[in-house]
């Protein structure tokens, strides 16, 4: 999947929107965006919505409360039985946090359901993202998150004057990317908070695409042509992809080949097979 469209639970407005938005998930959130008051309501909304959404749209997958709060079993308890394709959990602190809400995913007999993970929003994540590797079969994707982080940080902004991400962000993301890797599981980019700025969120897919990301966090609509154009490999790479697995399917068993010039060795050979996978997927 290469764009996950955050939704608020108690919007009628919005999710009809965003299940249109061509998006491929639908994050249904009752956790940020939705107001403290109104949590128990956009429950009973996001599990209707569950129960009456077609299933040949986009992927539907349900935001929980973080498991710091009374919210996240009565969450847990309401959407498991509507069946949403994944549970999305914030603010984990480990892989623990992966174990507690899958095993119980498990005793409410929740069949395929995955679970993603915002896993950098408070300091003491950043020194666990080794964890996830192996924390539960459920877990299909790590993504980061810069705004709660920089609240727990007690930051005045994540950016510089440039807008480029200091430091601290800069490292969570990158262990984020690590940490889903190292798990077997897909790194999803973050978001990109200024929805008005397209030239922006391009440049920082682009940026995440080159590092290794596979699929960006998106708020509006209007993000979700652009994420998905940049994570779709255009007909240039396919093409490139196709050459580096024909080159050394000619040259037979060989560790490294040499194309246009360039040589290239078994890790290139696995990116370019990696690719066409990920292009056969978008399609």
């Amino acid at each position: 999947m290469r764009s996950f469209l955050f939704v608020p639970a108690d919007s009628e407005k919005k999710l009809a929107k965003g299940a249109g938005s061509g998006a491929d998930a639908l994050i249904v959130d009752l956790e940020d965006s939705v107001a403290l008051s109104n949590k128990e309501a956009a429950r009973k909304s996001a599990v209707a919505y569950l129960k009456t959404a077609g299933r040949a749209g986009p992927k539907l997958v349900l935001r929980i409360n973080a498991l710091d709060t009374p919210f996240w079993e009565a969450d847990l308890e309401a959407v498991v039985p509507a069946k949403p394709d994944m549970i999305v959990v914030p603010k984990t602190i480990s892989g623990a946090c992966v174990k507690k809400v899958g095993d119980r995913i498990d005793r409410l007999g929740g069949g395929d359901i995955g679970i993603g993970c915002v896993a950098t929003e408070t300091a003491a994540s950043l020194f666990t993202l080794g964890t996830y590797a192996g924390a539960h079969p459920r877990l299909a994707f790590l993504t980061w998150g810069a705004e709660d982080l920089a609240a727990a940080l007690g930051a005045r902004d994540n950016k510089d004057e440039n807008g480029n991400y200091t430091g601290p962000y800069r490292l969570a993301r990158t262990l984020t990317l690590l940490g889903a890797v190292a798990a077997g599981v897909a790194p999803i980019d973050g978001i990109y908070k200024d929805f008005r700025d397209e030239a922006g969120l391009e440049a920082e897919a682009r940026a995440a695409i080159r590092d290794g990301f596979t699929g960006k966090m998106a708020i509006h609509p209007a993000q979700v042509p652009i994420i998905n154009q940049v994570f779709t490999p255009d007909e240039a790479d396919l093409a490139h992809a196709r050459a580096v697995i024909e080159a050394f399917e000619k040259a037979g068993d060989v560790g490294v080949v040499a194309l246009d010039g360039v040589m290239l060795d078994i890790p290139h050979l696995k990116q370019a097979k990696a690719l066409l996978t990920r292009a056969a997927q978008a399609n």
